[in-house]
């Protein structure tokens, strides 16, 4: 799928813009259509509680009334279960959209192109469906919602994956801009660990990151972003009056530590081992739901390690 001029440009960047990988009829509109079902479920019943304003039509208006209501949506949509404290009943979706968008063959093209044929969906993954800044409440912290600050997506997982070798793909279901905001990156910043903090999220720790040297990346629906899991990224705040709406997703060689080891991954295309492959969205839901069964009766695994007393924190 990818040519030898993108690979290059790939290992010398750290980043790779590849538009309309996923079609719009067959990928984005089923995933659009799941996720307005989903919404409708929810927003019918806040609507029953009385915490929403009926009367309110289509998928952005929904969505938008539920957060100024303060009704949590974001959990119930995203395709991980948080970092923090997981209950038995702590929302989490898993349908057959999502599913045959993460296991579709031409993303997998791309994957295969960039760390070979044994590929294992890595659980580190979630939607992000961000409103106007605007809109934001002003205690909002959640990246996946909000802003996102610098940071290196190897640097969020576990040491256990530090070598592990794992691409990064960013997936737009709406055009992301730099006015409606689209990620940015430090090009060629993608050849060591910097260290990190917790502040709004673990973010690359003060001064030792140029951002004046930051590049927005743009990409239509459809389109995606690969990252070397080493590249300094961010992203831009929405300052346009409507949603911006990805998914962020991680691939990683088969066999090595997925740096979330208590979250349940999957073979997604393999060559010496096809037998292995996960076909099943229904398999892929039931092992979350087994996964969120497990750590709501275990102690809490911390997903983070870095610490805030840490020199490079103070």
């Amino acid at each position: 799928m990818l040519t030898q001029l993108q690979r290059d440009g790939f290992a010398r960047d750290g980043y790779l813009v590849v538009e309309n990988v996923l079609d719009a009829s067959t990928v984005l509109i089923p995933v659009r259509q799941e996720y307005a079902q989903l919404l409708d479920d929810l927003y019918d019943g806040w609507v029953a509680q009385g915490w929403v304003p009926a009367g309110v039509a289509g998928f952005e208006s929904r969505l938008l009334a539920s957060y100024a209501a303060g009704c949590d949506w974001f959990q119930p949509m995203d395709i991980s279960l948080p970092g923090d404290r997981i209950a038995a009943d702590t929302p989490m979706h898993f349908g057959p959209a999502v599913f045959a968008m993460l296991t579709n063959p031409r993303l997998l093209d791309l994957v295969e192109d960039l760390i070979g044929p044994e590929i294992t969906s890595n659980p580190i993954q979630h939607v992000r469906i961000k409103p106007p800044v605007p809109q934001l409440k002003a205690d909002e912290i959640r990246a996946h919602v909000g802003g996102t600050d610098w940071h290196q997506d190897r640097a969020v997982a576990l040491e256990e994956a530090d070598q592990t070798e794992m691409v990064t793909i960013w997936i737009a279901i709406t055009d992301a801009t730099p006015e409606n905001g689209c990620l940015q990156v430090m090009p060629r910043s993608h050849d060591r660990m910097l260290p990190h903090c917790p502040k709004v999220q673990t973010a690359i720790a003060d001064g030792h990151l140029d951002d004046s040297r930051a590049v927005p990346v743009p990409v239509g629906a459809g389109g995606v972003v690969v990252l070397d899991p080493l590249l300094p990224h961010a992203s831009l705040p929405n300052l346009s009056d409507g949603i911006r709406w990805s998914f962020d997703l991680r691939y990683n060689r088969s066999g090595q530590p997925t740096g979330r080891a208590h979250f349940p991954e999957f073979v997604a295309r393999s060559a010496e081992r096809p037998q292995a492959v996960l076909a099943d969205w229904k398999v892929w839901r039931e092992m979350w739901l087994a996964a969120r069964a497990r750590l709501a009766t275990q102690p809490h695994i911390d997903i983070h390690r870095w610490q805030s007393d840490s020199p490079s924190c103070a």
